[in-house]
């Protein structure tokens, strides 16, 4: 009973965490630490690709919009430019995989990453309201959410989600909406192959041999259920707020995991 409630409570960490720009990892490596359990590559996987499903439902009208309508010219330039951000990531990534890249374990640098970040996103956002009101996608915003989703995958606690719409927002696209749209659907992707390839990956090196499948799949419902209530209710609150209760939330984290650090109460996992 209790190993279940921590699965459930993973997979509601990972549903509300996963597009919220306040970072499912960062949350997830906190989790552990407090003692929900260190998880498996695959189950991690599975939760994760429980959030990416919701969202992909979510934006599904606008998906087969760019598929069937690929000949507008609007569509068109659009996709090409989601292609554009997602090969960026994709090569990048794969040259960083290559090098021998993990990403680390340790709460410290993941609640220096929740501290900054909630400063950054409090300038980058009082920055873009000085710009004129702008849903366009350019050509240098889809170069720079590419390079931002390999910024956070290095970074845990960066947060893919804040990363990619705030640096959109700040190079000319002020709008909230559009900012997040063109996030979330490069991110989609983007997630599908990291996670697909970590999938291989662990099953390759016989990491699936232990696993519950029956905890696997009611994570996987979990966090599929808890991130389409989150990001439905994400693109509603946008419309008429700013980010700032999640700058606030990830300064007040970030500075309250230091101060647990510095007293003790937490240990960083890397350095155990």
């Amino acid at each position: 009973m209790i190993d279940l409630l921590q699965v459930i409570l993973l997979g509601l960490i990972e549903g509300i965490t996963e597009f919220l720009p306040i970072s499912s990892t960062g949350h997830l490596l906190i989790a552990e630490d407090l003692g929900l359990g260190k998880r498996s590559d695959v189950f991690n996987v599975v939760i994760q690709a429980g959030a990416i499903l919701a969202v992909t439902f979510i934006y599904w009208p606008r998906i087969w919009q760019l598929s069937s309508e690929f000949h507008k010219p609007a569509n068109r330039d659009y996709a090409l430019k989601l292609l554009t951000a997602f090969l960026i990531t994709g090569v990048l990534g794969l040259i960083v995989t290559k090098l021998g890249f993990k990403l680390p374990e340790a709460i410290s640098p993941v609640a220096w990453a929740l501290l900054i970040g909630g400063f950054w996103m409090i300038g980058a956002e009082w920055l873009a309201a000085k710009k004129t009101d702008s849903a366009q996608i350019t050509w240098t915003v889809a170069i720079a959410v590419g390079l931002a989703q390999i910024v956070a995958g290095v970074f845990p606690g960066t947060s893919r989600s804040a990363a990619t719409i705030f640096i959109a927002m700040l190079l000319g696209t002020s709008n909230r909406a559009a900012a997040t749209e063109f996030a979330f659907l490069v991110g989609i992707p983007t997630m599908y192959a990291a996670s697909g390839l970590l999938l291989l990956k662990a099953l390759k090196n016989g990491g699936a041999g232990g696993e519950n499948w029956v905890d696997l799949g009611i994570a996987f419902v979990v966090s599929t259920v808890t991130a389409f209530v989150a990001v439905k209710w994400l693109l509603g609150y946008i419309r008429s707020h700013r980010f700032t209760a999640f700058a606030v939330y990830r300064i007040a984290l970030g500075g309250g995991l230091l101060v647990m650090l510095a007293a003790g109460v937490l240990h960083d996992q890397g350095g155990a």
